[in-house]
């Protein structure tokens, strides 16, 4: 079970769209209709209207009740994309889904492979797949061991049990939710763009990416060394959003993990990109409250939603 918010939930009401003919569902339909509402939330239409769909991974900050961390709630969102569900929202309302997971990202990273585990967290031996991503080196695989100033987030080990309970609870669910709506919308359209949406602190902290005390740029894209969507829809994003007056990175210090890597197929017509915003463009670090630039940086990604679709949308 989920724990009580720290701040308000936002909810839309998934639209549910019509029953697939024939006499069976198409596997994106079985995924989504079998969603876990306690871990995640489909904002907007499960039909993408445009071939675009969203997710943003991190920024939910219900605590849940097993997380037998050391440290304080307020300390544990540490690792949270604030409000990024809430500035892709009007996303909604042009037909494009937005998925958000409602646990935190220090309890499970959905953006690591399930495997990704941090073998220094565990009072016993692995037993099913390892997949080391590098991660664990700044305590941030799959569960974090570490916050963002190199603190711990456990006075114990955890077990193998603990572990896996929280893959089958949070992970695997985002994973299929995500994986429904990317072949719903490939269905419709033939093609799809993802936007893995995130968000990053202004300046990185001990355990931060890239090395302590490094200034980020105002954007960061990550396409994994150009492997994860066409080099034209990168330079295209890009071009949109120095055109917005932002000073965009690529590829540094944040390539993209594991969403993008795990559902892209460019040369099948399927687009993953990852876009990091700084925080210090919409809210204030140290408060965790929305500033003045919010509503202007919300305009500007709706408006470069709008130019992929204008640009990328067939026909």
């Amino acid at each position: 079970m989920l724990s009580a918010c720290l701040r308000p939930a936002i909810r839309v009401a998934p639209i549910r769209c019509d029953p697939e003919p024939g006499p069976a569902p198409r596997p994106w339909r079985a995924i989504l209709d079998r969603m876990n509402d306690d871990v995640l939330c489909i904002h907007g239409p499960h039909q993408a209207a445009r071939p675009l769909v969203l997710d943003s991974p991190h920024s939910g900050f219900c605590m849940p009740a097993d997380f037998g961390a050391a440290l304080p709630e307020s300390d544990l969102r540490d690792g949270e994309d604030c409000f990024i569900d809430e500035l892709y929202l009007p996303a909604t309302k042009r037909g494009i889904p937005l998925l958000a997971a409602l646990f935190p990202r220090t309890y499970l990273d959905p953006n690591r492979h399930a495997g990704d585990i941090d073998l220094d967290l565990l009072d016993e031996p692995w037993p099913d797949e390892h997949v080391p991503s590098g991660k664990a080196r700044i305590g941030k695989a799959l569960v974090w061991r570490t916050l963002d100033d190199g603190r711990p987030i456990y006075s114990r080990k955890l077990t193998v049990q603990e572990l896996r309970q929280r893959i089958a609870r949070c992970h695997v669910p985002y994973h299929q939710a995500l994986r429904g709506l990317l072949d719903a919308a490939h269905a419709s359209h033939g093609v799809v763009y993802h936007l893995n949406c995130h968000s990053m602190n202004a300046v990185s902290g001990t355990m931060g990416e890239g090395g302590a005390g490094r200034p980020r740029a105002d954007m960061v894209l990550g396409d994994r060394d150009g492997t994860t969507c066409a080099p034209e829809f990168t330079a295209f994003v890009h071009e949109v959003l120095t055109g917005q007056g932002y000073q965009v990175a690529v590829n540094d210090p944040f390539k993209g993990v594991e969403l993008v890597r795990a559902h892209c197929d460019p040369a099948a017509g399927r687009h993953s990109l990852q876009l990091e915003v700084n925080k210090r463009l919409y809210m204030d670090e140290n408060t965790l409250q929305k500033h003045a630039g919010f509503g202007q940086l919300q305009a500007d990604l709706m408006a470069l939603l709008d130019a992929i679709d204008a640009r990328f949308a067939p026909g």
